[in-house]
């Protein structure tokens, strides 16, 4: 996700690498919006074991419950957020795998000084006690407010990732994203306390997600000013992977010389250029419910600026069937998946959107 973006179409390049443009449009099923009104959503959640309610992650600072129609603030940290810029702010929320147990969840932010930070809260009541905050992450980001990341999720493993991005700026300056001792522009893994690097060469993983069926990697990462990609890699994959940026933008070089040449380099298994006004990819989840049959086992994504949908399958670790969906969702900050596979999406513009058959 980004406020603004110059434009600069490497078409040369079409010819050679997938394309998002392609496919039949669908009409079985739609993203149809359920409730309105929240203050720039930019993520949708629910722990397992509270099936009947949805947390909505509103950008300035707020997670508000969503159950039997009724609204209550969950979560008030604005005191303690910066959003004065698009990419920054309370950007999602992970509650934990033993949460009816545990009752602990986490958050990721920019803080007021810039920082990228992570914490972890108990409720009481229904509502996040404020004493309970525990840090668990400072990145500095201060020289840019732009590609802070923002997603946490629990994997296959238990454990909890956390995706951030490069730092800002364009190009990333600093080479951070190729440089392993910096946790910017990294997949990070939570594990017996201490964060490790996961993945490494990511620009800014606007949403990331594990397939609850199979524990499947999928990254969303938003790209330079030509390039936006999907990776993927299996759960069964080992070792450390690389995502080429920024020696790559997608799968054209952008400044080959940087690339670290640790673990594994990672293609991306589908791109789509800035045509058409596209300008930023909303990675999103592999549906799993059960409301709509056809639906199943697709890879949902999206651009923000056209509100424009794909979805995708893995095959053989290839991208098979890509398709622009008959949907659209303008503003499309994000995907959330239910307790039971259902997928949810919302729009920075203050929409719900749940997906459903015509």
């Amino acid at each position: 996700m980004r406020a603004f973006r110059a434009v600069i179409l490497l078409g040369v390049f079409a010819v050679l690498v997938p394309s998002a443009t392609g496919g039949s449009q669908r009409a079985e099923y739609r993203f149809r919006q359920i409730a309105s009104g929240f203050d720039q959503p930019v993520y949708v959640a629910q722990p397992k074991s509270e099936p009947g309610r949805l947390y909505i992650v509103e950008r300035p600072g707020r997670i508000v419950m969503l159950a039997n129609g009724k609204r209550r603030t969950f979560l008030d940290i604005r005191n303690r957020v910066e959003s004065g810029y698009t990419e920054q702010g309370l950007l999602s929320v992970a509650f934990s795998p033993a949460y009816a147990k545990s009752h602990r969840f986490y958050v990721y932010y920019t803080n007021k000084v810039g920082d990228v930070e992570i914490d972890s809260f108990l409720p009481r009541g229904g509502v996040a006690v404020a004493s309970s905050r525990k840090q668990l992450l400072i990145v500095n980001h201060r020289a840019n407010d732009n590609h802070d990341g923002g997603q946490l999720e629990f994997g296959p493993d238990g454990l909890l990732y956390a995706g951030a991005g490069d730092g800002g700026s364009g190009g990333d300056p600093p080479d951070n994203s190729q440089n392993l001792s910096r946790k910017l522009g990294k997949l990070l893994r939570l594990n017996s306390g201490r964060w490790q690097v996961y993945a490494y060469g990511l620009r800014n993983p606007w949403r990331f997600s594990f397939d609850r069926a199979n524990g499947d990697l999928y990254i969303g990462d938003v790209g330079q000013d030509a390039w936006e990609e999907i990776d993927y890699r299996p759960r069964s994959a080992k070792g450390l992977a690389n995502y080429g940026w920024s020696a790559y933008e997608g799968l054209a070089p952008y400044k080959p010389s940087r690339l670290n040449h640790a673990g594994t380099l990672v293609r991306p298994v589908q791109v789509y250029s800035h045509a058409g006004g596209n300008c930023s990819v909303t990675g999103g989840y592999v549906y799993r419910g059960s409301a709509v049959p056809s639906a199943r086992g697709r890879y949902f994504y999206g651009d923000y600026c056209t509100g424009i949908m794909w979805s995708l399958r893995i095959s053989n670790g290839k991208a098979v069937d890509n398709r622009r969906e008959s949907t659209h969702i303008d503003a499309l900050s994000s995907f959330g998946q239910a307790a039971n596979g259902e997928l949810y999406a919302v729009s920075l513009n203050g929409g719900l959107y749940h997906l459903s058959k015509n």
